[in-house]
């Protein structure tokens, strides 16, 4: 067995074991151990209100997607719809920091609770919008909720289940997430074809509610030291990330849609991003208890965890973003199909990931995700090889093997980086992982949105890109492949910095020591 893994019998064999955990940097100390959050008996209700929450954060990311026609022809606002989507992305990714902080001070309990009323406040104002622009303001109040279900599951899930146990949950909470992303779309065409847009937001209701009184019901939460649990909430802080994060992802989201990447908008947003930045740094550095506190970026395996995250959201812009084009102007098939040769990556990342313990209980965290990501990147490369036009399998079955491989490389760092850290640290270190992935997926967008607009340009000599007659098959073709080797370049960066960053070992801690 490797030994940055737990051993069946309850003892931790090498110098990854060890509470002191000196092999990342952290100051040594025995950390506190509040006890579980549940019984194992107990678990199911909570497992269920984790899984319908995920669900709900997943769905509204995408379901909106297909129903603006209709949302536009009642609401108007034409030229400003993007920021459905927008407003609700800025808001869940620079909350993620903030609740983390938050979860690991008061509990998890009281964190997920808030996120799951602010969800359900939003998804109603949202469902009586008379404007476009209260729309996408109630959008932005359900991401101030949705930040709270994504980062406090995650967390969760790492506080219910022993090391051995976890890959299997994160499994179940992957599932949600893809399907219900993939579904996403779907169920939003239908509801606004069949019935009324508004129902897109009042079906969260029912399943909300049911979250919200299961972990009312059935989560115990221990109680955490006083001096902990009246810890001061560093507000300054949690403003100057706010504000850092939205200038960041505004300019990366809205730069070439908008306005021009090199005009005065974009030009402004990142100085102010840049200046907000460096003033979130000196206010962290002073407070007692900082919202992104130091250790975050100090101790190896977490900043290398960061990064490679990071990277996967760049890389994952690849298939979610231009698949779909491809497989509608490339191989003709409509939105529906186009879907499913997208879906193909969500039935084999699961499974991958939920077998991902046996590979990494006998060659490590690190390996393993090396091990998946080079697998990714090949299959990456291979994509531009495929046949003009091709097959619909032939996509298909790439997407098939890429999520397998990812399967692979997200889980365990993922379930590593949560072993390395106490119960009292595990919140901000969930919350900074999905952070980084975050942003990187908003990164990669930019990116390579920039890198298919050049590629469609020097193709159409001169043409519109805006008018869709102009666009011809073999150049989105060349686009996409343009986009799939950047994804490979993201993917080789991951390769990079968890062979030059991440210890071999992860310093895991023992059960008793990461027990929530």
């Amino acid at each position: 067995m490797h030994p940055d893994v737990r051993s069946p019998g309850g003892n931790v064999s090498g110098a990854a074991g060890r509470a002191d955990r000196t092999e990342d940097g952290a100051t040594p100390g025995q950390p506190e151990r509040p006890g579980p959050a549940a019984p194992a008996r107990g678990r199911g209700p909570v497992v269920a209100a984790l899984m319908m929450g995920m669900a709900l954060a997943a769905l509204d990311g995408t379901v909106v997607s297909t129903a603006v026609p209709q949302i536009v022809g009642d609401l108007g606002g034409l030229s400003v719809f993007s920021w459905l989507f927008s407003g609700y992305l800025l808001a869940v990714t620079v909350t993620l920091p903030v609740y983390g902080k938050l979860s690991d001070t008061f509990g998890r309990k009281p964190v997920l609770i808030a996120g799951i009323v602010l969800f359900l406040l939003g998804s109603l104002l949202c469902a009586v919008a008379w404007s476009m622009a209260s729309l996408i303001a109630f959008r932005v109040v359900q991401g101030l909720g949705g930040g709270a279900l994504q980062g406090t599951v995650q967390t969760l899930a790492a506080d219910l289940y022993p090391l051995k146990e976890r890959p299997r949950i994160q499994a179940r909470l992957s599932t949600v997430w893809a399907t219900s992303s993939v579904a996403g779309p779907a169920l939003g065409g239908l509801l606004a074809g069949y019935a009324d847009w508004r129902w897109i937001f009042l079906v969260n209701l029912p399943v909300g509610a049911a979250a919200l009184w299961l972990v009312v019901r059935h989560l115990a939460e221990p109680a955490r030291d006083r001096a902990r649990a009246g810890a001061r909430v560093d507000w300054p802080g949690a403003l100057a990330v706010f504000g850092t994060g939205t200038l960041l992802l505004t300019a990366l989201v809205q730069g070439g849609v908008a306005w021009p990447w090199l005009s005065a908008p974009s030009l402004a947003l990142f100085a102010g991003a840049a200046v907000l930045a460096a003033v979130t740094v000196l206010v962290e550095r002073r407070a007692a208890e900082p919202i992104i506190p130091g250790w975050v970026w100090r101790r190896r395996t977490i900043a290398a965890v960061n990064l490679s995250l990071g990277a996967l959201g760049m890389l994952m812009v690849a298939p979610t973003v231009f698949l779909p084009t491809y497989a509608q102007s490339v191989l003709g098939l409509g939105p529906v199909a186009a879907g499913f040769v997208l879906s193909a990556m969500t039935l084999s990342w699961p499974i991958s990931a939920a077998f991902s313990n046996r590979v990494y209980t006998r060659i490590g965290f690190r390996l393993t995700a090396v091990t998946g990501m080079t697998l990714a990147v090949l299959v990456l490369l291979s994509f531009p090889l495929l046949p003009y036009p091709g097959e619909p399998w032939q996509p298909a079955l790439v997407m098939l093997l890429l999520g397998a491989a990812l399967g692979l490389f997200q889980l365990p760092l993922i379930v590593g980086v949560q072993s390395t850290v106490p119960w009292s640290e595990r919140g901000t270190t969930t919350a900074s992982v999905l952070f980084c992935r975050q942003v990187g997926q908003s990164l990669g967008a930019a990116l390579f949105g920039a890198v298919a607009n050049a590629v469609l340009a020097g193709r159409l000599a001169g043409g519109d890109l805006d008018d869709p007659a102009t666009l011809t098959p073999t150049a989105v073709d060349a686009a996409v492949e343009y986009v799939y080797l950047g994804a490979a370049a993201a993917g080789a960066l991951a390769l990079v910095v968890l062979l030059t960053l991440a210890p071999r070992r992860f310093p895991v801690l023992p059960d008793d020591d990461r027990a929530a």
